[in-house]
């Protein structure tokens, strides 16, 4: 009996222990998170990697407005570089191409300079046509405009225009493109009418419009000159300005003065028209007027000879400061002349820049000299220009 009993104790301990073992190899269930089942369980001793936190509110930047978006075609330069845009010709006028940097000599204030930078390339030209479009315009508007648009069809194609008029407010048509559409549409939607603010034009060209634009600039300014209702610029300034900016001047100026004179004399009152019509009644040698008021009238402004010597004094001062040149249009034929004239001289100048050799104080002019080391020629350039203040990169 003894030996069943232990028998029986011991098939009683192998069961648990069978037990047990199964117990400990039980299959678990299936996955809560995907279903699967015998799923690996991650070892406790790794840390699982986090989720990218996303951004809190975070804007997109903005533009500021005060970008500028740079054309790759244009030159950049240091904001203590001088540029001189320059031209050389032979004792005929005739442009002198193919000279080097070597053919060149640049003093400022009598000290020789060295040249930095220097092009002889055809480079884009951004232009700025400036119509005055005043009651004193001598030409027919539609003269006018076709003589402008014939200018900018000779301008080369990678060459950039914008389109400002003015009269006794400044009307900026289209910011500067080589889309011939719109300049063509800026153009033929000019208009005449009273005032001329003509200081005010040119003060938005170089002070805003220019001022920060790097490459090679022109102004083509078609005017008598004279202003009557410029209040936020004068002509001082704009001189003054000019020297600040390596910017080519070129007026095409017309002469008003024996029309004026006449108007002033034998003021006229003209019936009501629409703009730039012409009445078949008119006898006013201004051909545009639109309003029942007066013409001129005795003691009206810009017409005295010292207006108009201050004109020829300006436009000339405006030329020379920049290296630009003052054309005659006394006629619609002179005039379409001139326009193609500067358009053959925007294809004709070298390009240099120099790093001062001494420091000035802001406000200061500077003269300049540029000379050739060839016989028989000679350079135009402009004569100096005044320190102005760095400006973020550009000059």
């Amino acid at each position: 009996m003894k030996q069943y009993a232990a028998l029986l104790c011991l098939a009683i301990i192998c069961l648990g222990s069978i037990f047990s073992f199964a117990q400990s190899r039980r299959v678990p269930p299936q996955s809560e998170t995907n279903g699967k089942a015998n799923q690996r369980e991650p070892k406790t001793n790794e840390s699982p990697t986090p989720a990218p936190t996303p951004p809190v509110n975070q804007p997109e930047p903005a533009n500021d407005g005060q970008t500028v978006v740079e054309d790759p075609e244009t030159i950049k330069i240091d904001t203590e570089l001088v540029t001189i845009p320059l031209k050389v010709v032979d004792r005929k006028g005739k442009f002198v191409g193919g000279l080097t940097k070597e053919n060149f000599q640049v003093t400022e204030d009598q000290i020789e300079q060295e040249i930095a930078y220097f092009t002889n390339e055809e480079q884009p030209f951004t232009v700025a046509l400036v119509l005055d479009m005043s009651y004193s315009t001598t030409f027919k508007i539609a003269e006018i405009q076709n003589a402008a648009l014939g200018f900018i069809t000779q301008l080369r194609p990678n060459d950039k225009v914008m389109v400002v008029s003015f009269d006794e407010q400044v009307h900026l048509l289209c910011n500067p493109t080589n889309d011939r559409k719109i300049l063509q549409t800026a153009v033929k939607s000019t208009k005449v009418a009273s005032g001329t603010s003509l200081y005010e034009a040119v003060d938005l060209i170089i002070n805003n419009k220019f001022k920060r634009l790097v490459g090679r600039k022109a102004i083509v300014l078609f005017t008598d000159g004279v202003d009557t209702t410029s209040r936020k610029a004068n002509d001082l300034g704009n001189l003054s300005d000019a020297l600040e900016l390596d910017t080519l001047v070129f007026p095409i100026q017309y002469d008003t003065f024996a029309n004026v004179q006449a108007i002033k004399n034998n003021p006229v009152i003209l019936p009501p028209t629409s703009p730039g019509s012409i009445p078949s009644q008119n006898k006013s040698p201004f051909p545009f007027p639109s309003s029942t008021a007066p013409v001129g009238t005795p003691d009206s402004q810009g017409t005295s000879v010292e207006d108009y010597k201050r004109a020829d004094e300006y436009l000339k001062g405006m030329a020379d400061r920049t290296g630009g040149r003052v054309y005659k249009a006394d006629s619609t034929a002179n005039l379409a002349l001139a326009f193609s004239n500067i358009a053959s001289e925007l294809r004709q100048f070298y390009s240099l820049g120099y790093y001062p050799k001494e420091t000035a104080k802001v406000g200061k002019k500077r003269k300049i000299k540029v000379r050739v080391n060839q016989p028989n020629l000679v350079v135009r350039a402009r004569d100096g220009y005044i320190v102005g203040r760095k400006k973020e990169g550009k000059r």
